[in-house]
């Protein structure tokens, strides 16, 4: 292969494991500050069941944001290395958004995240949740800059190119069309649709895995890990029908910017990941569509055939982010071979580092991001299966301290340890 082809098989590659994480994180976040909000107007034995919600799915928000971050930094190594062309030429307009989205990500929503992670026990619980609140709106802000900075490039608005022939430089001329540009707007509803939809499968694969092991059935009242499960299952089947509807509405209203779907059939691999994407977004707008009406009267809960049903679920967890991957390479690989579309070609802002070079990088940070998603699942799976057995996130001190060293004082400020069942 050439060098232009490795580098745009390298970003393919690094776009699209990176995307893994950025579904999970935006679509557990309003999850999260949900439960924490309802935690924070609770009491007794609901407050503690709500609490537990709270501190488990934020520990699997907070794993999955952290390796996020560390995959965001090799996927920007790219620029640089591979496609400084792109930056020379039109490093205001697309440059611009993705320096708002460093300084939301790296500096403000990690600062907030902070805040919350460190600040469990000092604040306030509604003063908490706000906190986190804030947390979930910078990052959908991040993710909003980052399309429009990858609208741009699909559907180049707001800006002219000035210079002499040969070295010419894209200057913002309208920022308003820049953010309002429907490749980012219906793209970025359509990309939350997506995130809402892994959220949403994470909530209920990981809830009925463990209501197939938590009894269930006629019981009543049902125990403090079970009502911990069905709440997440709930929360789960919810988000997950909000983000189908998205993924259906914006999905096919891109269509009206995109304009030529011709050029879709003209390269066979995105024809086909497009018509697979469809037809699997179709079947899981339809399970969405059953699934709440399971939740009637608890049905979901007590039906016969419930146990079999959850290991479907469970199984069914993996499919989002593989739908999720590819519609993002169908959107990168459809405006092949235009980097900006109509203006700008592949070949004409990739380097002039030999093939061997760029597969060398190629297989470093490729394997170095691999590395990262597969880190990231091991730890989440772990989290997963040990449920409420291994809550970490907003221990009291008092919970993480043995009998033998046990400070008087730091029982009277945060009361004895909580059961985690």
């Amino acid at each position: 292969m050439e060098a232009t082809e490795l580098a745009r098989l390298q970003f393919a590659l690094l776009a699209a494991v990176h995307f893994l994480f950025v579904l999970l994180t935006l679509g557990l976040g309003p999850v999260v500050a949900i439960f924490n909000t309802r935690w924070a107007r609770a009491s007794g034995p609901r407050a503690v069941v709500l609490g537990n919600a709270t501190r488990f799915w934020g520990q699997i928000y907070l794993v999955n944001y952290a390796l996020g971050i560390a995959a965001g930094i090799v996927l920007e190594l790219q620029f640089g290395l591979h496609f400084p062309g792109l930056l020379d030429v039109a490093g205001e307009v697309f440059g611009a958004p993705l320096a708002v989205e460093t300084l939301a990500a790296f500096f403000l929503e990690s600062t907030l995240l902070g805040l919350w992670v460190f600040g469990w026990h000092l604040f306030p619980r509604g003063l908490h949740a706000a906190i986190f609140w804030a947390v979930v709106l910078t990052g959908y802000a991040s993710a909003f800059a980052v399309m429009v900075a990858n609208g741009f490039l699909r559907n180049p608005v707001g800006y002219v190119l000035e210079g002499p022939p040969g070295a010419q430089v894209a200057g913002i001329t309208d920022f308003g069309a820049l953010v309002t540009n429907p490749a980012a707007l219906v793209s970025g509803l359509h990309v939350v649709g997506a995130c809402l939809m892994a959220g949403g499968f994470v909530l209920v694969g990981v809830s009925a895995w463990h209501l197939r092991r938590v009894g269930g059935g006629e019981r009543l009242p049902v125990s403090p890990d079970e009502d911990l499960w069905r709440r997440s299952m709930r929360a789960g089947i919810w988000t997950g029908l909000v983000g189908v509807l998205f993924v259906q509405a914006f999905g096919y209203a891109q269509f009206g910017y995109i304009g030529d779907t011709g050029s879709f059939d003209r390269n066979p691999l995105v024809g086909v990941l497009l018509e697979v994407m469809m037809r699997t977004a179709d079947l899981v707008f339809l399970g969405a569509l059953v699934l709440p009406l399971l939740l009637i009267g608890g049905a979901l809960f007590r039906m016969r055939g419930r146990r079999p049903l959850y290991a479907v679920l469970t199984a069914l967890l993996p499919l989002p982010f593989l739908v999720g991957i590819a519609g993002w390479l169908v959107r990168e690989l459809g405006r092949q071979p235009w980097v900006i579309q109509g203006v700008l070609r592949v070949d004409q802002v990739t380097s002039d580092q030999s093939a061997r070079a760029v597969l060398a990088s190629l297989v470093l940070l490729v394997g170095l991001m691999v590395t990262l998603a597969v880190l990231d699942w091991w730890v989440l799976t772990r989290l997963a299966r040990a449920g409420t057995d291994r809550l970490v996130l907003g221990a009291a001190p008092a919970d993480v301290l043995r009998d033998d060293g046990a400070d008087a004082a730091v029982l009277l400020r945060f009361g004895p340890p909580q059961e985690s069942r």
